[in-house]
């Protein structure tokens, strides 16, 4: 079986129709990996025996008649969401043992409704990255050219999803983690709306910022899954009391009269102009569909990075306390005093970027730093927020670049950490202000995917992805796959 090019939806069809069961899906989905992950490098950890598992269960559950949208379907991911018995590593030496005694809210919802676990996906170490080449554990490769990265730090779930090793992924997006990634490997990335999908389970970076979101072929298929993991949970303090509608239905393809904003301040010098000519040409085919564009000012999104790299790494320094070698995780060995054993867990147990981002962020926090770092962040990023709501009021939904660069090669930014931030300038302020965002395929320059982002006030995600899905479907690029 070929499952290469498929999507979710038609995986789903094979098995309701009963042409295929879910272990004859499951098995080929496990032999494309086998084949492909020597390249790619996409997983930490395979679930074959779980996934088998799941698989006869679900095909018990179709045979009986309840099978919803996902039964059977094989799925993989992020690592840094925990699975009941399945090794979570954030790809982080700190907890490369760490097997979970609980599912995250997402990962129990996904099971509920007939999901098949194939395994865990690699990521920048603590989602701390934009190319996937942090991870403790291994660099993955961007399945459309294999020397260059696939972004990140969702990069294992989108290099998975492009290379057909599982017909979708969830990741966690907070400064672009989810649609950086999808833009550079060619798919569609969401990260819904700050409190839209529970975050219990998710090991935290930065707590105000990180989101679950689903990582697919199509917005169709985003939307199946974004309709299983929605909703809220009481385990999760900041997830919002909302009934989330069927946002299948939001996909009519008719965009008429939908008021579309073109930011100004997010086509910047530095962009590649290849990536520019084709959000240029996804504007146009917008317009043709009826919608009417209009120029959109966000002042103040040039401070939005420095906002993110103030408050992001304070709340990661926090976050990361935790692991002092006593509670979980890797514990060093051999000290001789309690501080000194947790002064060598923390050096031998975490990478070099995230103790880059420690540091950042306990100066930002310390006495006589606060007001003139932290706070003014948070004050910046209130005025962020307010613009955004005023933009809102004008348009339905924002068009941008979703990165300002096609993949890059392996190797190349690591040396200059300001131009590896810069990967998620575009990205970023949707974090900053807790709106939703996706980005979608909008064509290729030089041979390889570029990224449009539609942006939404929030909890219009229904509107986000029914102008996604009518540019999708207009464009046709969601029809064209990695040649892994």
């Amino acid at each position: 079986m070929n499952v290469v090019g498929m999507t979710l939806e038609e995986a789903g069809a094979l098995l309701r129709t009963k042409q295929a069961t879910s272990v004859e899906l499951t098995l080929a989905v496990l032999d494309r990996i086998n084949a492909v992950e020597p390249k790619t490098r996409a997983y930490v950890t395979v679930t074959e025996d779980l996934a088998m598992q799941q698989a006869r269960k679900a095909d018990e559950r179709i045979a009986k008649g309840q099978a919803g949208p996902l039964t059977g379907v094989p799925m993989q991911l992020k690592d840094n969401i925990s699975t009941k018995g399945v090794r979570t590593t954030c790809s982080s030496k700190m907890l490369s043992n760490f097997v979970p005694v609980y599912d995250a809210t997402v990962a129990r919802k996904l099971y509920d409704a007939g999901a098949v676990l194939v395994g865990k996906g690699n990521m920048d170490e603590f989602a701390m990255g934009s190319s996937t080449e942090n991870s403790a554990v291994q660099k993955t490769h961007n399945p459309w050219a294999l020397d260059r990265v696939p972004g990140g730090s969702s990069g294992g779930p989108a290099a998975a999803v492009a290379a057909g090793e599982g017909f979708y992924s969830l990741g966690s997006d907070t400064g672009g983690s989810i649609r950086q990634p999808a833009a550079l490997c060619g798919i569609v990335g969401l990260k819904p709306t700050y409190g839209l999908v529970s975050r219990y389970g998710l090991v935290a970076f930065a707590s105000s910022l990180d989101q679950i979101g689903p990582m697919t072929k199509t917005v169709k298929d985003n939307a199946l899954v974004l309709n299983a993991i929605a909703g809220n949970d009481p385990s999760d303090s900041t997830s919002l009391k909302v009934t989330p509608p069927d946002y299948t239905k939001a996909l009519t393809g008719d965009i008429k009269g939908l008021r579309i904003g073109v930011p100004k301040e997010y086509f910047v010098e530095g962009m590649q102009p290849g990536v520019e000519k084709c959000v240029r040409d996804a504007i146009k085919m917008l317009e043709k569909l009826g919608a009417k564009l209009g120029e959109a000012s966000l002042p103040s999104t040039p401070y939005a990075m420095a906002v993110y790299y103030i408050i992001a790494p304070s709340e990661a320094s926090a976050n990361l306390a935790r692991y002092d070698g006593v509670k979980y995780g890797y514990s060093a060995k051999n000290a001789s005093t309690m501080w000194e054993a947790m002064e060598r867990t923390k050096q031998e147990g975490f990478g070099p970027e995230v103790k880059r981002r420690i540091m950042i962020g306990t100066y930002a926090l310390s006495a006589g730093y606060y007001d003139a770092y932290y706070l003014k962040a948070q004050k910046v990023r209130t005025l962020i927020r307010r613009e955004f709501e005023e933009v809102f009021k004008k348009f339905d939904v924002l068009v941008t670049p979703t990165s300002p660069s096609v993949a890059f090669k392996m190797g190349e930014k690591t040396a200059d950490p300001v131009q590896m931030y810069l990967n998620d300038v575009f990205t970023i302020p949707a974090n900053i202000a807790g709106i939703p965002g996706v980005s979608v395929q909008a064509g290729l320059s030089d041979g390889l995917p570029v990224g449009v982002q539609f942006l939404a006030s929030h909890l219009q995600e229904e509107t986000l992805l029914k102008v996604a899905h009518a540019y999708e479907q207009a464009a046709g690029w969601h029809k064209l796959r990695a040649k892994v």
